[in-house]
């Protein structure tokens, strides 16, 4: 048996997938969550093989959720489904140790299949996404800014853009605020911005928080 964690704000996807799932003669529900503290506790305090996650979440950004599973369980999968286009985060998110990244508009059957390829240790990209991927390689500069950001810098960066201040996030994500402030200057310079309304109209602009 695949053994899967729902994570996911709202209670009408987790029913819709969990019993999406349990058709599946493979799968079991090992748990699920609708922030990113209670997946945070799902991967401690039980056997999961696949995450399946949003990465809008109340409490914290997916991408700091996922950062926090990843330095926990480096080798448990991430299959992030996600209302945003994959244009917005895919490549980003797959940069940040994703094994996989679905739009909620795709096809059932989609998230089956990608799950077991998760499973099996592989990572699932949609046909898009692999273009994407390819066109990085092969013409670095047209990378979008935010995607030319380090892990930290983008938890940092999105943050940021949602008004979150230095303090905050520093005692949020148990680092000082001297350090926060170098994040954030980082970011700064390799956006090319110079405020914290310019990141925040940013993000608004492509697609990045809502």
């Amino acid at each position: 048996m695949i053994r899967i964690a729902i994570v996911d704000d709202h209670a009408t996807v987790r029913a819709g997938l969990r019993q999406f799932f349990a058709e599946q003669g493979d799968f079991s529900i090992a748990g699920e969550a609708a922030t990113g503290r209670e997946a945070l506790d799902i991967v401690r305090e039980a056997q999961v093989d696949v995450v399946v996650m949003d990465i809008a979440m109340p409490d914290q950004s997916g991408v700091d959720v996922l950062a926090a599973i990843k330095a926990r369980a480096p080798e448990l999968p991430v299959l992030i489904l996600s209302s945003y286009a994959e244009e917005h985060y895919a490549t980003t998110l797959l940069r940040q140790g994703a094994s996989g990244y679905l739009n909620k508009d795709c096809d059932p059957d989609e998230i089956v299949k990608a799950v077991r390829t998760l499973y099996r240790g592989r990572k699932y990209i949609s046909a898009g996404t692999a273009e994407r991927l390819a066109e990085e390689v092969t013409s670095a500069g047209d990378v979008p800014l935010h995607e030319q950001l380090s892990g930290r810098e983008l938890q940092v960066f999105l943050r940021l853009a949602r008004g979150e201040t230095v303090g905050h996030m520093a005692e949020g994500m148990s680092l000082s605020v001297k350090t926060i402030s170098t994040y954030r200057t980082r970011v700064m310079e390799k956006m090319h911005l110079a405020s914290n309304s310019d990141l925040t109209y940013y993000a608004l602009k492509n697609g990045l928080i809502q």
